[in-house]
């Protein structure tokens, strides 16, 4: 373990793409505004080569992610927010839901589904920041609804085994930072949404919701007892409306996005897919792992190892001389810390999400280069060095 005791010198190398941001994400190594000059612009989305363009994404979603051919896979509104709110005000109601909650956007949901659907059968499995709930006591015979990886605690499930294959409810699944980085059991996931701008840097306000048959037989014989706004609706007499999920959308998309969106998807196809992408990501996490293991100053959210995220990695600060301080004093250092790295442009929008415990969280998605975090750790120990010494705690 090394510690860091005043100043340290400015490090050379800087990183060659500064971009941490957990949404949206980093670009594809090598990407530029000429890679969208094919985007279907000044055309209606439903001419014969929008509906190509849509059903393309589609289709190489399907191929990258490796899900069942007959999964349907639907381009909505209002990215992944808006896929999980389809979802929900769609399907649930029928039988008791568990919700899990242990970050933000899990707050949000048991939020919807108390407040705003007013839900009478709803179990509530809660945990703090950088924890999971008992997973065992999830009762899949009910629906349930989780996300996959918590974008702003770091904390991922580590499997579906929890997940009964013969389980009687729906799973409602937000996977918005864990697709193209993280495996999915498909044979668990019956609902599963994601956005374009997590994981594979894509443009914002389009959302993916992907469909088990299930899922689909609980469309089609389940009317909720409130009012459906429009684009929320995906059946039509007691019959799911496959246009959607052949590329014919609720509401107009961006062909500028779709074409960046198919960008990023081919790119991913070209580096070997979902294991290629997880591969990254993966070796992107050890950059941070290693230096984490060897910096005294610095720790993950994230307690137990088997649930860290290799997309989201969120760290707190474990030196006692700050861990001391008031939570605002401690929220001051932090948030210094991010600000000062960020005028120095090695480390753009790093800091905690605002609900979270102090700290920093940085992007180690695919589209992210393994010698831009190295050269960041270096950053990152100069940076805190002279925020310390500037407090006077060095």
């Amino acid at each position: 373990m090394t510690g860091t005791t005043g100043a340290l010198p400015r490090p050379n190398a800087r990183p060659q793409r500064p971009h941490f941001s957990s949404g949206p994400c980093a670009k594809r190594p090598g990407w530029s505004l000429e890679s969208l000059k094919d985007a279907a612009l000044g055309l209606s989305h439903r001419s014969k080569t929008g509906k190509a363009k849509l059903g393309k994404a589609i289709e190489l979603t399907r191929a990258v992610l490796g899900v069942p051919a007959e999964y349907r896979i639907g381009i909505v509104p209002a990215s992944d927010t808006g896929a999980f709110e389809m979802a929900m005000w769609t399907m649930l109601g029928a039988r008791g839901v568990d919700i899990l909650a242990w970050e933000s956007f899990g707050e949000g949901w048991l939020t919807d589904a108390v407040k705003q659907l007013k839900l009478k059968d709803v179990r509530t499995f809660k945990a703090e920041y950088g924890a999971l709930p008992n997973l065992a006591e999830v009762d899949t015979d009910r629906d349930v609804v989780f996300t996959w990886n918590g974008t702003t605690s770091g904390v991922r499930v580590p499997n579906g085994d929890w997940i009964k294959a013969d389980r009687q409810g729906l799973t409602l699944c937000d996977a918005t930072s864990a697709a193209f980085a993280q495996d999915l059991p498909w044979d668990r996931l019956d609902v599963v949404t994601f956005s374009w701008q997590k994981v594979l840097g894509g443009e914002a306000a389009h959302g993916m919701l992907i469909l088990s048959p299930r899922a689909v037989a609980r469309l089609e014989s389940y009317s909720p007892p409130w009012p459906l706004p429009k684009i929320f609706r995906m059946t039509k007499g007691g019959k799911l409306v496959e246009g959607i999920f052949t590329g014919e959308t609720i509401n107009t998309p961006s062909m500028l996005c779709v074409e960046d969106y198919l960008d990023a998807l081919e790119w991913a196809k070209g580096i070997g897919g979902l294991k290629g992408l997880r591969a990254r990501a993966d070796e992107n996490f050890s950059v941070l792992d290693r230096w984490v293991a060897r910096t005294g100053w610095v720790d993950f959210l994230a307690t137990d190892p088997a649930t860290r995220s290799n997309t989201s990695v969120c760290l707190r600060i474990a030196d006692p001389k700050v861990t001391a301080l008031p939570p605002e004093a401690q929220a001051e250092i932090a948030k210094k810390l991010a600000n000062l790295l960020q005028s120095e442009k090695v480390a753009y929008d790093i800091g905690a999400y605002r609900d979270a415990p102090p700290g920093l969280r940085i992007w180690c998605g695919a589209t992210v280069e393994a010698s831009d975090l190295a050269a960041l750790t270096q950053w990152l120990d100069w940076a805190y060095a002279g925020v310390t010494a500037e407090a006077g705690l060095a």
